[in-house]
């Protein structure tokens, strides 16, 4: 009955694990590979686990003695401080190193942690966020006023926490700064009215979950994969719908949808200052730990730089995946540090810079908008899948040098083993020493009376008299 209890708990405390990776935005195969090694650090090597987007399944035990718990995940997502947080009990429970019911306590610990900053502060953070988006995307000064006021906007309506406004606030958003910026682009440069939209909606795009969908889908997770690719979509489609929305109310033309280049660009000091403010903002608004700040922005340096070099060598389109390889060894290196911080929480921040989310806004914007926007939609498809193939390259280099090349895994199913018959080893095998049934083997241990004879004697000898009987009966007939 204790072990019973102690599979159930265990089985609750794997249950939490997923659903608050699934809500640090972390991949299925990812969570997969986490809980499988949490299973067998707690002794338990025959859990299996089905991890989806919505749905956990934790299987413990096999045959007659098997217990299935699944879990509907809710659509949570967790601030950075609370990724922290998660990751650490997550490597705790991978080492074994605390109770399964005091890390179901942990979780829920973590599920109620306050923002480390009050709202002013984190309304801050979120308009100095925009700002230095902003100088990276449309770089003007007086866009980068505006992007700052529409910051403030968006992140102090994003404190109401309430799970029926939150469906539908991206919508307003994107409407109520599509209609400042199209009713102020005809009296003030802001360069290209539709990038400088990205930078207050940038919280709000899909940029991870569509790169972690086309991951999911270059490992095989066609049903995560899918689903997250169909979501993200969907949210990009609500998002351009309120900036149309915006842009037939004030009645602006067609070509108010397509780029427009600034007349006087920034000096090239501007992206160093603007990838150091998204880093402030990052910091305040979603409340990172403090030891963690430059380790992220480590990250965001490493991923503009290597979007810069791609830019100049192979255009911007693809340029995302220069700056994923780049910096996924980096991410991946910071999470094995000692003091570093989860990979989660510095690729985040790297997703929103590279901004593939952005870049599909842009282009669904112009396609609906526009009668010539559909090439520009299709490269920026090609963009969301040149980044996640960037990341599959570096997460697979960083394994290679670091955990060495694995085998392919084989397809294979375990015959329950009252079932399993016994395989006879080939004759040439019995001939080698020290093989099953080996033939030498079986003669030594036959002339030194520990053969299968003497151990079968010995086990009818031990079954036919007690512990108290003396060793000079147990040799007679």
């Amino acid at each position: 009955m204790v072990e019973a209890a102690d599979r159930t708990i265990l089985r609750t405390f794997l249950l939490g694990l997923a659903e608050g990776m699934n809500a640090a935005a972390d991949s299925v195969d990812h969570i997969h590979e986490a809980l499988v090694r949490v299973a067998r650090a707690y002794g338990r090597d025959d859990t299996d686990v089905v991890v989806m987007p919505t749905v956990i399944i934790v299987q413990t035990g096999h045959g007659e003695e098997g217990h299935v718990a699944l879990r509907s995940a809710v659509n949570a997502s967790f601030r950075l401080d609370q990724i922290a947080e998660l990751y650490r009990l997550v490597g705790e429970a991978e080492r074994a190193e605390i109770d399964p019911l005091d890390g179901i306590h942990r979780l829920n610990e973590i599920g109620a942690m306050k923002p480390a900053h009050g709202w002013l502060v984190r309304t801050f953070g979120h308009a100095v966020l925009v700002t230095g988006l902003a100088l990276l995307l449309a770089p003007t000064w007086q866009g980068a006023i505006i992007a700052f006021g529409l910051g403030a906007f968006v992140g102090l309506a994003k404190l109401v926490r309430s799970p029926t406004l939150q469906l539908v606030f991206p919508v307003f958003a994107a409407f109520a700064c599509a209609l400042v910026v199209f009713l102020i682009a005809p009296y003030v440069e802001i360069g290209d009215p539709i990038r400088l939209l990205i930078a207050p909606l940038a919280t709000f795009l899909p940029g991870g979950v569509l790169t972690t969908a086309v991951a999911e889908l270059a490992v095989g997770q066609m049903l995560s994969g899918a689903s997250r690719l169909v979501f993200g979509m969907v949210q990009l489609a609500l998002l351009a719908f309120g900036i149309l929305a915006a842009g037939t109310v004030v009645g602006v033309a067609s070509t108010s949808y397509s780029p427009l280049e600034a007349s006087a660009p920034f000096p090239w000091w501007t992206a160093i200052l603007g990838v150091l403010l998204f880093a402030v903002g990052n910091y305040l608004h979603f409340s990172a730990p403090r030891r963690t700040f430059g380790w992220v922005l480590l990250v965001l340096v490493v991923a503009y730089a290597g979007q810069a070099v791609g830019t100049a060598l192979i255009g911007s389109t693809v340029s995302g995946f220069i700056g994923a390889v780049a910096m996924t060894p980096v991410v991946l290196w910071i999470a094995s540090l000692r003091n570093g911080a989860p990979s989660q929480l510095t690729f985040l921040p790297a997703f929103w810079l590279l901004v593939p989310g952005a870049a599909g806004l842009v282009g669904l914007t112009e396609a609906v908008g526009t009668a010539h926007g559909l090439e520009d939609f299709a490269d920026a498809l090609t963009a969301i899948m040149s980044i996640a193939l960037g990341v599959l390259i570096g997460t697979a280099l960083y394994r290679v040098v670091h955990h060495g090349a694995e085998e392919l895994a084989e397809f294979h199913i375990d015959v329950p083993a009252a079932l399993a018959e016994e395989r006879e080893p080939p004759f040439w095998a019995r001939l080698v020493p020290g093989t099953p049934r080996s033939l030498w083997g079986g003669r030594r241990s036959r002339r030194h009376g520990e053969g299968p004879s003497a151990d079968a004697s010995g086990r009818e000898r031990s079954e036919g008299s007690s512990d108290s009987t003396p060793s000079s009966q147990a040799g007679g007939p």
